[in-house]
């Protein structure tokens, strides 16, 4: 089975990376359940589709119970969950010493306890299929460190870990495993960060060099549509001018 006819879950569906994948594969005949917390854009995304194949439900990723009713509605509606996508994260960059304390609990509650309660929601089922897929969406902010981004890489090398932790524990349940590490995307990831200078700074550099949503759907896409016994673990994507 490639990605036509594959029931694929997808948080942080409402914009970006999500929104752009969610488009990708609904085009190629995904079925697809679709999470965030702004509605009204999911019910604008579905409308594009036909009726039944694109379903969604407001959910916070940093509440499990959202989570889990997501991927259920995908279980019930569809009878199995072939993918999850953990695309939901939040990206305030500071610097250590401006104590942004509040920003680093928003981040290590959505970046790494978000993916965490999608991977505990979908983990029994695809047990019991003996087989799936789960992707998250991680960042070469998981490979390097910068100033102002020790807390965001934090929970991206954090990611690193679950990640392949889940990849070697379920080898014999043939559940496959990718994490999509894309360098800058011109995406709204960076209004998330409060401090003006260093947003625009972001801004300013993402719609100057930053590939498109629709180059990292297109890696989300390819990782799902290989043989069931591929594994691509990890996708590492940048700009071609991004030096580090």
């Amino acid at each position: 089975m490639t990605v036509q006819n594959k029931v694929v879950v997808i948080t942080g569906a409402s914009s970006g990376i999500g929104l752009a994948t969610a488009r990708k594969l609904a085009g190629m005949g995904a079925k697809l359940v679709l999470g965030a917390r702004r509605e009204d854009r999911l019910k604008q995304l579905a409308a594009e589709f036909d009726s039944g194949q694109v379903l969604y439900a407001k959910t916070d990723v940093t509440v499990r119970e959202d989570v889990t009713k997501l991927v259920n509605l995908a279980q019930e509606t569809f009878g199995r969950v072939d993918v999850m996508f953990n695309n939901a994260g939040l990206m305030p960059l500071s610097l250590l010493d401006e104590l942004k304390v509040s920003e680093w609990e928003k981040m290590i509650d959505t970046n790494i306890k978000g993916v965490l309660y999608g991977i505990a929601a979908v983990l029994p089922i695809m047990i019991n299929q003996k087989g799936g897929h789960v992707i998250t969406t991680d960042s070469v902010a998981g490979h390097i460190v910068r100033p102002s981004t020790a807390v965001y890489a934090g929970t991206k090398y954090a990611i690193q870990a679950i990640m392949d932790g889940l990849r070697q524990e379920q080898v014999e349940n043939h559940i496959r495993t990718t994490m999509i590490s894309p360098g800058v995307v011109n995406t709204e990831l960076y209004s998330t960060i409060s401090g003006s200078d260093r947003r625009e700074e972001m801004r300013k550099q993402e719609q100057g060099m930053g590939i498109q949503p629709e180059d990292v759907a297109n890696a989300v896409a390819y990782a799902i549509d290989q043989p069931e016994a591929v594994g691509i673990n990890e996708i590492l994507l940048r700009p071609v001018a991004q030096q580090h």
